[in-house]
């Protein structure tokens, strides 16, 4: 017989990251589990307010043997502007419209957005190997160049796969970080992008982020799977369910 008692919180902390039975002292907690709270903290907030080095990350595409991205910005023109004004991260700033308006682009298969959103580290750490997955399984789809966005949310793919003639774009993104993880990246899947698009007529992947999520080989069968079954029905959000069988972890 064991000599550790059997507490129910112990069982349960063994299955989540969850904070729960951190124990006591005195009237507030360990001194362990209140600096592991205060690092989780520090480094949600410093993901938010990273700045993405969009330069570095078209460097890193290019060397994996990407055409070299395009480099774009939103109407929020900093961090704080972004934060406070989610509205104009979901639309290009005048000079990346017309870039995409005076570069030709014929008509492609998917367009895929970078976009920092709410956490710069998990795009620069888990987009690129992604991306390299999952251009691997769909290798027979025409690809437009990659667009990396300053200041970016969900949305503003949906102007740039219209500017791009794209049947359907991919917006990988930082997701907003929690206590327990500050590098989770997701990927927001649209049919037909355009201005009349809502958050109901996409398809999302989260929690990419290894080891504790999804692996880039994981989230990349997801979404190879939703991406033929949205070009073969020509629709993603609510009626398009993801019935595909995962990879083992």
């Amino acid at each position: 017989m064991s000599d550790v008692p059997d507490v129910p919180s112990l069982r349960l902390r063994r299955a989540t990251p969850a904070r729960i039975g951190l124990g006591r002292a005195g009237s507030g907690i360990p001194t362990a589990p209140l600096l592991e709270f205060q690092l989780a903290h520090a480094l949600a907030r410093d993901a938010v307010q990273t700045p993405l080095d969009a330069d570095a990350l078209a460097a890193t595409l290019v060397r994996a043997g990407l055409p070299p991205p395009l480099i774009l910005a939103t109407g929020a023109g900093d961090r704080t502007t972004y934060l406070a004004r989610p509205d104009l991260g979901r639309r290009l700033d005048h000079a990346s419209r017309q870039l995409l308006e005076d570069t030709p682009a014929p008509p492609c298969d998917v367009a895929v957005v970078i976009a920092d959103g709410l956490s710069a580290p998990a795009v620069e750490s888990h987009a690129p190997p992604l991306l390299r997955a999952l251009q691997t399984r769909l290798a027979n789809w025409n690809w437009a160049r990659v667009s990396i966005v300053r200041q970016g949310r969900v949305a503003v793919g949906d102007e740039i796969g219209a500017l791009l003639s794209a049947d359907l774009v991919l917006v990988l993104i930082g997701e907003r970080p929690g206590l327990s993880s500050s590098d989770s990246l997701g990927a927001y899947l649209t049919w037909a992008p355009g201005p009349a698009r809502c958050d109901a007529e996409r398809n999302c992947v989260s929690n990419i982020r290894p080891p504790h999520g999804l692996t880039p080989d994981q989230a990349a069968d997801k979404l190879a799977w939703l991406m033929t079954q949205a070009r073969r029905r020509r629709l993603t959000g609510t009626a398009l369910k993801d019935e595909h069988t995962a990879l083992p972890p």
